[in-house]
């Protein structure tokens, strides 16, 4: 047992360690999975501040409730194409409940019918994250408006759901396994240990689906190239399709499609770390207290979720997602209502949200998915041409 008062990466270490010793090298993607998400030292386990100014990075969602608004308006056309009085929501990773909070407001006031209807619920792994959704969304809960799931009950014992499966920055945060071209195979990364100090090695993969993981992508690597595998992902979205009867699944995240995720130039792949908005390579420092992190192969999402029934409705980068709801109408809306200093800062804010080349706008994409709707238009995949 670890001593009290032991630090977090201290104590992480020695856990890892010990683990290692006893079953040997381990792959990096167990190593990625106890240093976010070990019950006591893991990354999302610990009490401190990671989103926001005082954190380790932003998010969408904290960045401006213009955000939520806009896609509380997205899941409002949802409901008029999937008809009937009943829909749900399932947002899987929902942080601080910003979110959600900022969804349930604008619909109570701008399509009450709508609210009246929806029924919201969280999954979230999270204890400090989940305390403090519980307390920003404890009206809510009292209402009966919103509920939470455990992750690991997701699925089971549960009807298939009517609406919409949200995430917002939740796929990114999976551990990945690390894999490099070498010879004509593929290696995987692992973790080992050497005189009480982590220590690389490069093994056979772990996981079957790895070997035809590449070659399914349509996008092997070349010589010495490294790149992230995210099974995890593939296991959700595949779950998420098996749970959703009619409706749509929503995931917003960083990343791109395969094409461009493992083209050759991307010699070193995407994982990194964040430790207070500044990033690193480096996963054995600050264990238990930095971000870890890859960017999102949506092609592996489009893919998977083909097989169980999901088609894709499109996929956007943010900024065009966002402005074909309509966030610089709202913009101005809302500027003439405010103050001059605080007009500023929401169009810095929304600037952030939707800006190409330094903010939110290219990085992140927005890819929609659909089941049991024969060819939905959404107003937040029009054509700018169009708006």
């Amino acid at each position: 047992m670890e001593e009290a008062g032991r630090s977090t990466t201290e104590g992480l270490k020695t856990f890892i360690l010990s683990r290692i010793k006893e079953e040997g090298a381990v792959p990096f993607s167990k190593f990625m999975e106890w240093c976010l998400y070990h019950p006591q030292f893991g990354y999302y386990r610990t009490e401190r501040d990671k989103i926001g100014r005082e954190g380790d990075y932003y998010t969408s969602p904290s960045v401006h409730p213009l955000f939520g608004h806009l896609i509380a308006k997205q899941l409002s056309q949802m409901g008029d194409i999937l008809g009937g009085k009943k829909f749900e929501v399932v947002e899987m990773g929902g942080g601080r409940g910003f979110l959600c909070q900022d969804i349930l407001h604008w619909l109570r006031d701008k399509a009450p019918s709508f609210y009246k209807g929806l029924h919201y619920t969280l999954i979230e792994t999270g204890p400090y994250l989940l305390a403090e959704q519980r307390k920003r969304l404890s009206g809510e809960e009292e209402s009966g408006k919103v509920s939470w799931m455990s992750f690991d009950t997701f699925g089971e014992k549960r009807p298939l759901l009517k609406g919409c499966f949200l995430s917002n920055e939740l796929v990114d945060a999976f551990p990945v396994h690390r894999v490099m071209q070498q010879r004509g195979g593929l290696k995987e990364l692992h973790v080992g240990q050497r005189a009480g100090q982590f220590e690389e090695r490069w093994e056979k993969p772990s996981d079957p689906r790895i070997e035809t993981y590449f070659e399914r992508m349509g996008r092997p690597l070349v010589e010495g190239q490294k790149a992230e595998v995210n099974l995890g992902a593939l296991d959700w979205i595949e779950k998420v399709g098996q749970c959703l009867h009619q409706g749509f699944v929503i995931t917003i995240d960083y990343g791109y499609l395969a094409e461009e995720i493992y083209a050759a130039y991307r010699q070193e792949g995407t994982f990194l770390c964040y430790f207070r908005h500044q990033t690193s390579e480096n996963a054995f420092e600050r264990l238990g207290e930095q971000d870890m992190t890859s960017h999102v192969n949506f092609s592996g999402l489009i893919r998977k979720g083909e097989e169980v029934g999901l088609t894709v409705t499109g996929f956007v980068p943010q900024y065009r997602f966002l402005i074909g709801l309509g966030i610089l109408q709202e913009m101005e809306a809302q500027e003439r209502e405010l103050a001059e200093m605080e007009a500023l800062k929401m169009r810095l804010s929304v600037k952030h949200l939707i800006e190409p080349e330094v903010g939110m706008g290219e990085s992140f994409k927005v890819l929609i998915q659909h089941k049991g709707v024969e060819r939905p238009t959404l107003d937040g995949l029009r054509e700018l041409r169009s708006i």
